[in-house]
């Protein structure tokens, strides 16, 4: 098979790097990829959201697969340009995908269809968005409707924070307009996970349970992020509570999108928080985490293509985990996730065994690797136990110490 991943950061090199490890598989190619792709993958210089040249890039290539990374390319409708011509790609199509390109849409529909969620209102006026949050006071989520690279949420712990979050959404236009609609929410308390599932319409076969640290900084403090680390399964989090999760939260969200009329194919993610009352949904995702799927695959026993196909023809894919966990590290730019400069040189070391690396915003040049992001690799370890995993990665994050240009938090997976 020739298979053909969409996307450019570490979730895409992640699959990359499983897809690889197919038997079913004899070509890679990645659009438009990223240097650590480059290894497994051809590399084609067709950026995620040409649709158009992506559909031409597959007839002429004979591409039998698509897997697609980002959430952009999905709500705009690449799935269904690819099925119309008759490709086979495994990603929701724009009418299913619209679950994660709008917060108020995903809410009223977990309104509609009993998915447990926090209390929430929809505003499109920020000063009736302000006068709300003045009446509620804080803690109080703000979040922008659309789109926004998974930094359009505010947890905010002041009615001042949340005020300049609504400026910062509603008036100021951030995100290039994703937030003119914000959806305001009650503040959940609990311990946060996320649940990823295969999905093919009625179909939904859930995987391991992973836990993301969002806040830039220890202590889960300063801003959120797009994700600082991550591991995978969670102890806290029983079988029991993936079970209560998939069947009313994952396997009511892929009925609902039957009953609509928006049959979804792909890759559902819920991002949970674990309550006083069960889990809770935060938000949907279209497609795979990220950085979640750097550290879920790693366990994942099966062969992925497999998996893949096995689940769009309506078959049981049988997942099978390693009874081992997995932890990641995100290293970030220097002022990361607001302004920050590219270009600066990655120190190399030397991988030991059940270490890996994720790269993400990397560019290769002549002054060998360097950085081309806001996140730019993920360092993981994977081992019998969390600890044990915790420590194969922060050994190799040796070599970031006393590097200005990076930074990574210390604290991830760290129970004591």
């Amino acid at each position: 098979m020739k298979v053909l991943v969409v996307g450019r950061g570490g979730r895409e090199h992640s699959v990359v790097e499983h897809v690889n490890k197919s038997d079913l598989v004899t070509e890679i190619y990645a659009a438009p990829g990223n240097a650590g792709m480059e290894r497994h993958a051809t590399c084609v210089p067709i950026d995620e959201m040409d649709i158009e040249g992506l559909v031409k890039f597959a007839k002429e290539t004979e591409i039998d697969l698509t897997i697609v990374g980002p959430e952009n390319p999905l709500n705009a409708g690449i799935a269904d340009a690819f099925i119309a011509e008759g490709l086979r790609i495994f990603a929701p199509t724009k009418a299913a995908a619209l679950l994660e390109g709008s917060k108020d849409f995903a809410k009223k529909f977990m309104v509609k269809y009993g998915i447990p969620t926090a209390a929430f209102r929809t505003f499109t006026d920020p000063e009736e968005a302000k006068a709300y949050v003045k009446a509620k006071g804080a803690p109080i989520v703000i979040k922008a409707d659309g789109l926004a690279e998974g930094k359009g949420v505010t947890v905010a712990e002041t009615v001042e924070q949340a005020l300049d979050a609504i400026d910062y959404l509603m008036v100021e236009g951030a995100f290039s307009g994703a937030g003119k609609k914000v959806v305001i929410e009650e503040y959940l308390e609990g311990r946060e996970f996320s649940l990823i599932a295969f999905v093919h319409e009625r179909n939904v076969f859930p995987m391991l349970p992973a836990r993301d640290h969002k806040r830039a900084y220890d202590n889960d403090e300063g801003p959120n992020t797009g994700g600082m680390g991550v591991f995978a399964p969670v102890p806290d989090i029983s079988q029991e509570i993936i079970d209560y999760a998939t069947e009313n939260i994952l396997q009511k969200a892929a009925d609902g999108l039957m009953e609509e009329g928006r049959p979804f194919t792909g890759v559902l993610y819920a991002g949970l928080m674990q309550t006083e009352s069960g889990p809770k949904v935060i938000e949907f995702n279209t497609r795979f985490g990220d950085p979640e799927t750097q550290v879920v695959l790693p366990l994942l026993e099966n062969d992925l293509v497999q998996v893949i196909l096995d689940v769009m023809d309506g078959k049981d894919p049988q997942l099978k985990w390693k009874d081992e966990a997995c932890v990641g590290v995100v290293v970030a730019s220097k002022g990361y996730p607001r302004e920050y400069e590219k270009g600066k040189l990655i120190p190399q070391g030397e991988l030991k065994e059940n270490t890996f690396i994720i790269e993400a915003g990397t560019k290769r040049t002549d002054a060998g690797l360097v950085s081309n992001g806001g996140r730019i690799l993920l360092v993981g370890g994977i081992g019998k136990t969390l600890q044990e995993a915790r420590e194969k990665a922060y050994d190799y994050l040796t070599i970031f110490d006393g590097n200005d240009d990076f930074f990574y938090r210390k604290d991830i997976a760290k129970f004591s």
